[in-house]
């Protein structure tokens, strides 16, 4: 046993080896699925060196097998195809390398991974992935059109044609990616965050003319289906595949069975919009001439009322109304004076009839008893004076002032 590394007291690399060695050797013969990205054989070795890729990550391994063995399978070793190996991790010191020594190579089953696929939809729809409720609405006219395809493919020949066909303005923006392989997933994932980071882009395509089931594995790819999902741009899904559809299309936001398919749908057709637009420019003056028409009639009709047609008229007979208003108003009014003037002569007279001075011109007179006050008394009883007193005496032509000289009652 070594003892502990430290600073001080480092491993040799021979011992580093020899440890990294012996723990790999602990893990025996394993399993691995993947899929052949690189197929050599060189001769006189009696070796071949295959490279297994994972189809998700971007992650591979270095295989050695037998030239017989690939040999024997040779429909099943080649590059693209996804396959199971059985073998040892073995790691080489002398050139500080991790290698696989397999002894069994088989093809993964067509029917293994379409039951893959069936599990992984049944775990995306329970998730929601799937649900109608989530999906957006493609802009009527977008900007910019993101499209995801292989390089100089028929699938983009076929998007861009029938788009550029319909609306001849139209503007894409263009990921060319791997759409099969072990490089597939990842690039069109990279390529569709690049186009859902773009402002301009307002829809994104992912777009393929098809292929066996086996070419159409990674648009039925988990880390494919979530990116879709997690995309705040719309996404079209235009795998040109029926019998069997990718996951893909349930995720997307629109599925179309084929890349002409989807050139149709994500933009108007111009032809058919010049067209509609005729149509509701004829409409629309259709009903702006009926409603000047009838609102003419309405005037018309108007104008043809008698207050209308002879305003001044109607104005006479309220000029004539009011005077004989006027009138009225004014011979009620002097019948109203003259009555309340006789009522107020009627009163003057009575108040004259009743009022002292006429007393005073029947010959009577009123006798006041002179003192300092200002308001003299009026003497009733020839007791409250005496002789000598002064009174002050009212008769109906004047005032008489005079001295008592006697004063008795009778």
């Amino acid at each position: 046993m070594s003892a502990p590394s430290t600073e001080e007291e480092p491993w040799p690399v021979r011992t580093v080896t020899r440890k990294i060695t012996e723990w790999i050797d602990r893990l025996g013969t394993v399993w691995i699925e993947g899929q052949l990205a690189q197929v050599t054989a060189r001769a006189g070795t009696g070796t071949a060196f295959l490279t297994l890729r994972d189809p998700v990550a971007n992650v591979s391994l270095q295989l050695t097998a037998p030239m017989g063995l690939v040999a024997a399978q040779r429909d099943v070793v080649a590059e693209g195809n996804r396959v199971i190996v059985h073998g040892k991790p073995s790691f080489f010191p002398g050139r500080g390398s991790l290698s696989i020594r397999v002894d069994r190579i088989r093809a993964v089953g067509l029917g293994e991974l379409l039951a893959r696929i069936e599990r992984l939809r049944t775990l995306l729809a329970a998730e929601g992935l799937f649900d109608r409720a989530r999906k957006r609405r493609l802009p009527f006219l977008p900007n910019r059109i993101g499209l995801v395809t292989g390089r100089a493919s028929a699938a983009e020949h076929d998007v861009v044609s029938n788009a550029q066909a319909r609306w001849p303005a139209v503007a894409f923006r263009i990921e060319n990616v791997a759409t099969q392989g072990g490089l597939a997933v990842e690039q069109i994932v990279s390529a569709l965050e690049v186009l859902d980071r773009d402002p301009e882009v307002d829809v994104i395509v992912v777009a393929r003319g098809g292929g066996s089931v086996e070419d159409l594995l990674p648009f039925s790819d988990e880390t494919l289906c979530r990116a879709v999902a997690a995309c705040r741009t719309p996404v079209v899904s235009a795998i040109g595949h029926e019998p069997d559809t990718p996951l893909l299309d349930h995720v997307a936001d629109l599925r179309c069975s084929t890349p002409t398919e989807a050139g149709r749908r994500i933009v108007p057709d111009l032809a058919e919009e010049i067209g509609r637009i005729g149509g509701l420019r004829d409409r629309a003056r259709r009903a702006l001439h009926g409603w000047v028409d009838r609102e003419a009639r309405a005037l018309a009709a108007l104008r043809a009322r008698p207050v209308l047609a002879d305003p001044l008229r109607d104005m006479a007979r309220r000029h004539e109304e009011l005077e004989r208003l006027r009138a009225s108003t004014r011979a009620a009014v002097d019948r109203r004076i003259d009555r309340e003037t006789r009522e107020i002569g009627h009163l003057r007279a009575r108040l004259t009839a009743l009022g002292p001075q006429a007393t005073l011109d029947r010959g009577y007179a009123i006798v006041q008893r002179v003192t300092g006050d200002p308001v003299l008394p009026v003497l009733r009883a020839a007791g409250d004076v005496g002789p000598g007193d002064r009174v002050r005496i009212r008769v109906a032509e004047g005032v008489v002032t005079a001295a008592v000289e006697d004063a008795r009652d009778e």
